[in-house]
């Protein structure tokens, strides 16, 4: 059985499934998906997504703010802690640094990043970092905050070995998405081959980011499966290999709640 560790049930397209979740939901458990990660990507969104998945026991969510969300509630400490009681949270995020869609002073962005670290701090949650095109500033913010003291996971990692070195020193796990099927993406599956085996989960970031064969159509969690076949191609293991270290790796950093 595998887990998709980082999706966004509140944003597919249900119409393969008539709009209907519950049976999206029954396909994703009969195509093998044990478990899936609901990710949070603003406050306003939030109290809905949580509705949604509420009466599904295999779906966990986070609480958290995007980086890239500008026109919204910026949360504080408090808020987050508040949200983070609620049984089915199991992380806060998505939190971190994007330099790409972002242009100017991005000093909001960094507060905001910090508010979450210190947040996963208090609540005892794990972190689930979103970086792009600012790796030396999400690394240099977890170390300032102390983050290691919590850990979490960079999700859909696109960096380099040597940021996986220190993003795995600082306690956190890397994640890998269907970018890592992509033929231009050399640098991640050397990651992907290199990782320490209790170290990497996989997801699909659905909506978005669908892998080979799928790439440029709406993708879905049952795609997690084709993630886990690549990296298991990479690694010279077996698919149920793969997803018996992921889905070992997420309970551990997250638990069983959900």
């Amino acid at each position: 059985m595998l887990i998709d560790s980082h999706c966004h049930l509140d944003r597919l397209d249900l119409r393969p499934y008539d709009g209907d979740f519950n049976r999206f939901v029954a396909d994703t458990r009969e195509q093998g998906i044990d478990h899936m990660l609901c990710v949070s990507i603003s406050l306003e969104a939030w109290p809905a997504m949580v509705e949604l998945v509420g009466g599904h026991a295999g779906i966990s969510v986070s609480v958290g703010v995007h980086p890239n969300e500008r026109d919204c509630h910026d949360p504080t400490v408090a808020e987050l802690v508040e949200r983070a009681a609620n049984p089915k949270v199991v992380a806060i995020g998505e939190t971190g640094l994007d330099y790409f869609r972002s242009e100017g002073d991005l000093a909001w962005q960094q507060d905001r990043f910090r508010t979450h670290i210190r947040a996963a701090r208090q609540a005892g949650k794990s972190l689930i970092i979103h970086t792009r095109d600012a790796r030396q500033d999400t690394l240099r913010i977890l170390r300032e905050e102390q983050a290691a003291e919590i850990g979490g996971v960079f999700h859909c990692f696109t960096e380099d070995w040597e940021t996986a070195r220190q993003a795995l020193d600082l306690n956190f796990y890397l994640s890998f998405s269907g970018i890592v099927t992509f033929k231009n993406a050399v640098q991640i599956q050397e990651v992907a081959r290199k990782i320490p085996e209790d170290r990497f989960l996989v997801e699909t970031d659905s909506p978005y980011l669908a892998p080979i064969p799928h790439r440029g159509k709406p993708n879905y969690p049952q795609y997690v499966r084709q993630v886990a076949q690549f990296i298991a191609d990479l690694r010279g293991i077996s698919a149920d290999e793969v997803a018996r270290l992921s889905s070992r790796n997420y309970r551990r950093l997250f638990g069983k709640a959900g």
